[in-house]
């Protein structure tokens, strides 16, 4: 599958995204312009207990090795929503002007890398891998390349990089150009997601929250930002086919007695969040079935 560069929403905040970029390289800007005034509580405690996830250990021929490594995934899948892993040689960096074939290239690196994991946490959730394959459709996944540039603004505390949410699909990737400016949600307190180097931070996102029965956890997150450096980050968000319906597994669903969270095709999910805030709640909050 080739990667999605661009919709009419994307085109809408690159052209904002320039306005903005424009005004941040104004000589004479010394504070922020009231249309862009974003008042926020940007202070998060550091944190060293974000999992780390050793790839080559998931990997691993060794099964007492590779069953550790899965167990630690399955925790901070359930815990955090967020983890770090070590993969050295997956950093594809890409400059000014995007090359389609690095793009391409990057999509399938990260591509396997996603089914890896995808592969791993179905067994802690003991699911048959085919099964997950076969119900996700997962052979025409859907990917969206983003990349995101914060410049340096005069009054970090009167803006925001990006507000609070949550994102859609399995698993998202990130990674920057070592300045940070992530913050993530856990146990009702923010807190800074620092990535080691050499390392792509990753996060549960809805579907698997939704598809796991609420096992996995899509935390909120935001990205803030500064007055001394530009923060530039890449980020690959995977998710299911644009055909699949997802909704918890029917095995969990069995075992807990009751589905948590509704269905509804991942084209209609994506095409959702344009206007998913309704009456206060995201749409995986809208997915949610609270009477159980």
């Amino acid at each position: 599958m080739e990667p999605i560069l661009a919709s009419q929403a994307s085109l809408r905040a690159f052209q904002c995204d320039t306005g903005i970029k424009m005004l941040s390289d104004s000589p004479n800007l010394k504070s922020v312009p009231s249309n862009f005034t974003f008042i926020n509580e940007s202070a998060a405690a550091s944190s060293d207990s974000i999992p780390i996830v050793d790839f080559y250990a998931l990997t691993s021929g060794d099964p007492d090795q590779r069953s550790k490594a899965i167990h630690h995934l399955g925790k901070a899948c359930e815990e955090w929503g967020f983890f770090n892993i070590l993969y050295i040689y997956i950093y594809i960096y890409i400059y000014i002007y995007i090359c389609r074939d690095v793009v391409v290239e990057y999509t399938e690196r990260t591509r396997k890398l996603y089914r890896k994991l995808v592969e791993a946490v179905s067994e802690t959730l003991e699911l048959e891998t085919h099964y997950v394959n076969e119900v996700l459709k997962l052979d025409s996944s859907f990917q969206i390349f983003v990349t995101n540039l914060y410049p340096p603004c005069p009054q970090p505390d009167q803006a925001i990089g990006i507000p609070e949410h949550t994102d859609p699909g399995l698993f998202v990737f990130l990674i920057h150009n070592g300045v940070a400016g992530l913050q993530i949600e856990h146990n009702g307190e923010w807190f800074n997601a620092d990535s080691p180097h050499n390392s792509i931070l990753v996060n549960v996102a809805d579907h698997l929250e939704i598809f796991s029965n609420g096992r996995c956890k899509s935390v909120k997150h935001r990205a803030v930002v500064n007055n001394e450096t530009e923060r530039i980050s890449i980020v690959m968000a995977n998710g299911p086919s644009m055909d699949a319906v997802v909704g918890p597994a029917a095995p969990l669903v069995a075992k807990d007695g009751a589905a948590f969270y509704s269905s509804m095709k991942y084209e209609d999910y994506m095409e959702s969040l344009v206007t998913k805030s309704r009456y206060g709640k995201s749409l995986l909050e809208q997915m949610k079935i609270h009477g159980n």
